[in-house]
């Protein structure tokens, strides 16, 4: 892997991403693959915690929101399911491991292959030519996208779930675990989109209330000739600003398109916001990238 350039960093904080090509070998991202397959096999699912994932904001609420698996989540490695998987009485209508939309959000944390990964030498180094001071992990999801049934992600900003005061600390690395094309649903994106703020956020409801969580303000109607797909190799890595508008298509192929990625915070003068759905707990503070 070739060292990032400035003039790469340049582009980054021009556009609000940055692909690197062959950041990563095979071998670590079949690493990767096995050990979600592992993983996978030892999985057991209570079945009042096969929630289907969803990004749609409706059934977010109804269904994340209701749900304290989602919510107690951050520290803990757990599983979220695609839509018209299970049947009404929750089980599998296909095989489990084809079922699954995603894993999240403590392999960082928990799993040796995952942390390894996360807290490389070579992401260490990108986090320092980056000028990160204090860099902290405080979420990571190992991604599907299911052939044929992985959904659609609708445009949004990463920094409407992780919100921190001021914004434009939050940075996430996103992994292509095989090769991301536009059949497979490869991320999109609209440059320079990370500059105006952020549109909505979702936040933990007041107690009693009858979801977790609700959002405030709405994500605007994008144009879709603004977004630009960005397909990426397997072993590529993708950084991706906390505010720029992204999104990711059906899966319609007959390939699956896995990732690994995890989010860093700049923690040097920032304050998490209480109100985001994700929070450090006493057995997970958020962990320093750096080691």
């Amino acid at each position: 892997m070739a060292s990032v350039t400035q003039q790469q960093i340049q582009k980054f904080h021009k556009d609000g991403f940055l692909v690197l090509e062959q950041f990563f070998s095979a071998e670590e991202c079949d690493s990767m693959r096995s050990q979600i397959q592992r993983i996978i096999a030892e999985m057991e699912v209570p079945p009042h915690c096969r929630t289907a994932f969803s990004t749609k904001q409706e059934e977010q609420v109804q269904e994340q929101g209701s749900s304290d698996y989602f919510l107690t989540s951050g520290d803990k490695i757990r599983f979220f399911f695609e839509k018209g998987v299970l049947d009404e009485k929750g089980n599998f209508l296909i095989p489990k491991e084809k079922s699954i939309s995603k894993i999240g959000h403590a392999l960082h944390a928990y799993d040796p292959v995952f942390k390894q990964i996360t807290h490389s030498p070579k992401v260490q180094e990108l986090g320092r030519k980056l000028g990160l001071e204090r860099p902290v992990v405080v979420q990571s999801m190992y991604i599907f996208k299911q052939p044929g049934i992985g959904g659609e992600v609708t445009p949004h900003q990463d920094a409407s779930f992780l919100h921190t005061e001021p914004l434009g600390r939050v940075l996430g690395f996103w992994i292509a675990l095989e090769d991301a094309t536009q059949e497979n649903g490869c991320l999109w994106f609209i440059p320079g989109s990370h500059t105006n703020g952020i549109n909505r956020r979702m936040v933990r409801a007041a107690s009693g209330a009858s979801t977790c969580i609700e959002f405030v303000g709405s994500e605007p109607a994008y144009d879709d000739k603004q977004f630009i797909p960005l397909p990426i190799s397997k072993g590529g890595l993708i950084l991706i600003h906390g505010e720029v508008v992204h999104k990711s298509e059906l899966n319609s192929s007959e390939s699956s398109r896995h990732v690994f990625t995890f989010h860093v915070m700049e923690a040097k003068g920032t304050t998490w916001s209480k109100e985001n759905w994700l929070q450090p707990t006493p057995e997970l503070p958020f962990p320093s990238l750096y080691t």
